[in-house]
């Protein structure tokens, strides 16, 4: 196996697997996808948390070991009661003694409706009395209990058992002695029996060393104060162990239940995240893989008003915006394509000409031509270029608040400055709202772009001697601007159209070329990413004759 084999033979990653698909365009298709898996977890893990602590039954399991000892108590109470009544005789020396018969068949009578073992010790510490024995001392029979029928356990209870193993086994009481019992019983085997005897009753819970408990409760037998005997009571501790075993049960059929309905409700919530996250992934992918195609449309999930909603909503809209900028970007390359196609039109017949003709004078007007042709290419190529990086300079680059009467006052100083240099005598007046507040949030270097490219307009189209006026105020949450001119104005359906790339109305006597066309369009797009507006109007005279044209720009207040 070659390392190559070696390297695809490993086990994706869920990463892996993610890039893969990521790179082939395609959207994983699984039964459980890792969000399901994920909630699923998470829900089952914050149930099984309560039902963990449930099945831990320690407490109620003590609890239910010092109700039957405190029971026990009670039952050998009555024992001691009734042996120290009717199994005690008193002699004519006075001295009492015990009726060994007579005390064997009374605790054979009151353990038979018992599920308690009774045994009862001498003084002495021999034991004469077992309710497990039958007969006199030599030919006893031994009680002992049949072990219940096995059950049929079926999966759940073998479920319930194996839980209750484990349970047990890791939170087993180890305090708790294991019990024994010898051949011949003394009451000295058991410390509550020696307490017994010395007049004090004690109860004890021991291990029986299967798992179980063995509850024992011993009391002195006596009669007018004096101490005959031991009375030792003993039982099963399986009813606890049944009562834990029941809790548990059922505590594991209402976490069955809940479990079911938990994965049921857990499937509907994820499908209704992830189902709807992997129909946008695949639209994405299809919007991706058709580009320049065929128009995908992204799913309308507005409807469900949450997250997921306004998810689709967000796509849709960027979609709709990133179609809208293939199709400018198209529109765009068409025209800019159409329009260096002309200037290099011009400077090729103008090459090829000059190359076969050899009068010098014409020569010379070729090269001029050429030169033109150039002049206006290096021109455009500026001009497109500032127009493409436009976009992410608007987004990009931080806003700073700018006083807008301040920075027109100082364009129109520099365009009278340079107007008086080149003999030209267009006038620039100002006038701007007395204590307005004109500070708006902007990119100085683009808005000042803006209003060169408007006042260098309205001075192209002005006459000798003509004012142009630029008005600023405050108009509620707005700065308005006004530039009016004394020009020609804005020919008749064309006040919107002056707006579009390359469109270019120049004056009359202006030499061809000398624009790109693209200085409104890209005044308009950087007001428009100030959240402003521009427009155009032509100013009218008594009689309806224009007399000039207006531009008009409004930009939100900081």
């Amino acid at each position: 196996m070659t390392p190559q084999n070696e390297k695809h033979s490993k086990p994706y990653s869920d990463v892996e697997r993610a890039a893969d698909n990521t790179a082939t365009g395609t959207v994983r298709r699984l039964i459980f996808s890792p969000l399901t898996r994920r909630i699923l977890a998470i829900n089952i893990l914050a149930l099984a948390i309560p039902v963990g602590g449930l099945l831990y039954v320690g407490p109620y399991r003590d609890g239910l070991i010092e109700t039957e000892l405190e029971a026990l108590r009670m039952q050998t109470d009555i024992f001691a009661g009734a042996l120290g009544e009717g199994a005690i005789q008193t002699e004519p020396s006075g001295r009492q003694i015990l009726n060994i018969a007579h005390a064997r068949d009374m605790i054979r009578r009151l353990t038979a409706a018992a599920s308690v073992r009774a045994r009862l010790y001498l003084n002495s510490g021999g034991l004469i009395a077992d309710s497990r024995h039958l007969g006199e001392q030599g030919r006893l029979v031994r009680v002992l209990s049949l072990p219940p029928p096995p059950d049929d356990l079926t999966a759940f209870r073998r479920l319930a058992s194996m839980i209750d193993w484990m349970f047990d086994t890791m939170h087993a009481r180890t305090d708790l002695e294991t019990y024994y019992e010898s051949q011949q019983q003394t009451i000295s085997d058991y410390p509550e029996t020696r307490l017994a005897l010395a007049g004090e009753v004690t109860g004890v819970a021991r291990q029986d060393g299967s798992g179980g408990y063995v509850l024992s409760v011993a009391m002195p037998v006596q009669r007018y104060r004096q101490v005959i005997g031991v009375i030792m009571l003993s039982q099963s501790g399986s009813e606890i162990q049944e009562a834990v075993r029941n809790v548990r049960y059922v505590v594991l059929q209402v976490f069955t239940g809940a479990l079911i309905i938990t994965v049921l409700l857990s499937l509907y919530l994820a499908g209704t995240i992830a189902r709807p996250v992997h129909r946008l992934a695949e639209a994405a992918i299809r919007v991706r893989q058709g580009i320049g195609g065929e128009v995908v449309e992204i799913p309308d999930m507005t409807k469900r008003g949450d997250e997921i909603g306004d998810l689709s909503g967000s796509l849709r809209d960027m979609t709709n915006a990133l179609y809208q900028r293939i199709d400018a970007i198209g529109r765009f390359a068409a025209d800019v394509s159409h329009e260096i196609k002309n200037p290099l039109t011009s400077l090729r017949s103008a090459v090829e000409t000059a190359a076969r003709i050899d009068d010098p004078a014409q020569q010379q007007r070729l090269m001029t031509i050429i030169l033109d042709d150039v002049q206006r290419l290096d021109r455009l190529i500026s001009d497109i270029s500032d127009y493409s990086r436009l976009d992410a300079e608007l987004v990009g680059e931080l806003r700073e608040p700018i006083d807008v009467g301040e920075m027109l006052r100082m364009l129109g100083e520099i365009h009278q400055t340079s107007a008086e240099n080149i003999g030209t005598s267009v006038k620039i007046q100002i006038e701007t709202e007395a204590g307005a507040d004109l500070q708006i949030a902007a990119l100085e270097s683009r808005l000042a772009q803006v209003f060169r490219n408007i006042i260098g307009n309205a001075v192209s189209f002005s006459p000798p001697g003509g004012i142009i006026r630029l008005n600023i105020a405050r108009e509620n949450n707005f700065v308005t601007i006004r530039c009016s001119d004394e020009g020609t104005g804005i020919p008749k359906g064309k006040l919107a159209a002056i707006f579009d790339r390359f469109y270019s109305e120049r004056p009359p006597g202006e030499k061809f070329g000398t624009h790109s066309g693209l200085g409104l369009s890209i005044s308009k797009q950087i007001i428009e990413a100030h959240n402003g507006t521009i427009c155009a109007e032509n100013r009218m005279d008594e009689d309806g004759h224009i007399i000039g044209a207006t531009f008009i720009v409004r930009l939100p207040v900081r």
